[in-house]
């Protein structure tokens, strides 16, 4: 009789445990388990809510969730994502959401009127489904409601009192504003709104297109242009995290003479990068396609370009950690802003480099005439292989051309593109090697000092190339003339030593790069 006792008190312990366990796990996961009543609730053939683990402490951890830093869901992003099936009453349970996503999908059924209870709630984008029945009068209750996108079957509202949820456009001054800031000072862009921006990505606004992806022009509620850089989709494992983890890096970087990064989109499906848009294009744009009333860029702004955007690969280089590798330095991914001051953009061949690694090994992505030996050869690039595609960007600048059309230019005289130049820079034939463009409008000495950091950039061997931040010394006036006098002794050595006709590794030209698709080897311009 005694033995029982401590027996049932310890039964009853144990039970009291479990349901106060129970009511624990419900209050610590309230948000949790009314995404996955939802989440219950949809086919999802795709496995998007694969993530959406009940047996995590929350939802935040989960893909297509965003949240506040109180761990309080705020945002679902499930736009286009092939889901089909019925929304949930839970989804009321809510109370810090703001955006509710889940456009283009086949869901049927009603709206909850528990979406009502979402008093934070700023867009419901139901655009593109399959909803039948009334639309909730709760969400004309909805203060904050700002952007109700239906074009399902719906039934329309009562005429009276009337819902302030119409589908309008705002002014500037009450343009959407996303009120959680995201990856720093970042914003999050719905697709909707970059939809909406790009008209629906129509090929009129196309700025340029490479093998990583399109670039389009568009313009915000707020009347701002941007490009918007909508990405090839990759789909590997854990590609969202890696998505994220490159976004934010490429945010950390913030130079005078760096591109931007003003926002980004995320869905299933989608990913895409927002940059401020550069009214005067490219520097490749300026030199070779400009219309006949566009002046050409004169000696003083190629100067600047030159020096400008040796100051951001050099920040690229030196002040990010991890050190950010651009890997496609070329004409066409020097933008040029209102000022026509340089701006290194397109991170789309960015790789992040941890400062304890010499070297990084990758597939190789870059431009014909634009790579590197070793990178070429080896796979293996570091800031050096920069230093490469910067000084075939001088020349770029110096002669009008692309790197490829020299490299032909100078077989057709039976030699390599870095001994053409060397002999011509040698001889004083400069106005061989000048813009036409230019008309005469150069200073001889100047031209003579870029061409001299351009050879000293390109230079066969990575050990031999100066750093972006000696560059940016070189071009400043500081040390260029010391450094070139050694280059030359250095280079009457060598060819003392080596009167046989070896294959020349100076210049790598199509040859070389045949195996290589064209879509491979560029970003988008």
């Amino acid at each position: 009789m005694d033995r029982s006792i401590p027996t049932i008190l310890y039964s009853g312990f144990l039970c009291f445990v479990l349901v106060f366990a129970g009511f624990s796990r419900v209050s610590a996961n309230a948000e949790g388990d009314a995404l996955n009543a939802l989440k219950s609730n949809l086919a999802d053939p795709n496995n998007v809510l694969g993530s959406w683990d009940p047996t995590l402490v929350n939802p935040c951890t989960w893909f297509h969730v965003t949240c506040n830093s109180d761990n309080s869901v705020t945002r679902v992003d499930l736009g286009n994502a092939n889901l089909s099936g019925q929304l949930v009453p839970q989804l009321g349970q809510l109370p810090n959401l703001q955006y509710l996503e889940l456009y283009s999908n086949n869901i049927s059924g009603r709206i909850p009127n528990e979406l009502g209870n979402l008093t934070n709630l700023v867009s419901l984008d139901l655009y593109l489904n399959s909803l039948s029945g009334p639309i909730p009068d709760t969400l004309g209750k909805l203060q904050k409601l700002r952007f109700f996108f239906a074009n399902n079957r719906l039934e329309p509202l009562p005429a009276s009192p009337p819902p302030p949820v119409q589908p309008t456009t705002p002014s500037p001054s009450r343009a959407e504003e996303d009120p959680e800031v995201h990856l720093g000072q970042l914003k999050r862009f719905s697709l909707r709104e970059l939809q909406v921006a790009t008209d629906n990505f129509s090929n009129k606004n196309i700025l340029g297109r490479g093998g990583f992806g399109k670039v389009y022009k568009g313009r915000l509620a707020d009347g701002s242009l941007v490009a918007v850089k909508r990405l090839k989709e990759e789909r590997t494992q854990g590609g969202e995290l890696q998505f994220q983890t490159e976004v934010e890096m490429i945010s950390m970087a913030v130079h005078r003479n760096l591109l931007r990064l003003r926002g980004f989109c995320m869905t299933p499906t989608e990913r895409l990068l927002v940059y401020p848009f550069m009214v005067n294009g490219s520097v490749a744009s300026c030199l070779r396609e400009r219309p006949e009333s566009q002046p050409p860029l004169d000696w003083g702004i190629r100067k600047r370009i030159a020096l400008g955007s040796a100051r951001g690969l050099a920040y690229l280089h030196d002040h990010c950690d991890p050190k950010i590798i651009h890997r496609d330095v070329k004409a066409a991914n020097i933008l040029l802003d209102e000022d026509f001051e340089a701006v290194v953009g397109d991170f789309g061949l960015a790789k992040l480099m941890d400062y304890k690694d010499t070297h990084v090994t990758t597939a190789v992505r870059g431009t014909i005439g634009h790579i590197a030996p070793e990178y070429l050869s080896t796979g293996k690039s570091s800031e050096k292989t920069d230093v490469f595609g910067y000084g075939v960007m001088l020349l770029e600048l110096i002669t009008g051309q692309r790197a490829f059309d020299l490299a032909r230019l100078a077989n057709d005289d039976d030699v390599m593109l870095l001994d053409w130049v060397k002999g011509l820079l040698k001889e004083k034939k400069l106005e061989t090697l000048v813009d036409a463009d230019l008309q005469g409008n150069y200073i001889d000495e100047e031209v003579e000092q870029l061409i001299q950091v351009a050879l000293l950039c390109t230079q066969s061997s990575p050990m031999e190339r100066p750093k972006m931040s000696e560059v940016v010394r070189m071009l400043e006036g500081d040390g260029l003339a010391e450094r070139w006098e050694e280059w030359q002794k250095e280079e009457m050595f060598r060819q003392e030593f080596n009167h046989t006709h070896h294959p020349n590794t100076d210049w790598i030209i199509a040859d070389s790069t045949s195996n290589i698709r064209p879509d491979e080897l560029s970003g988008p311009r």
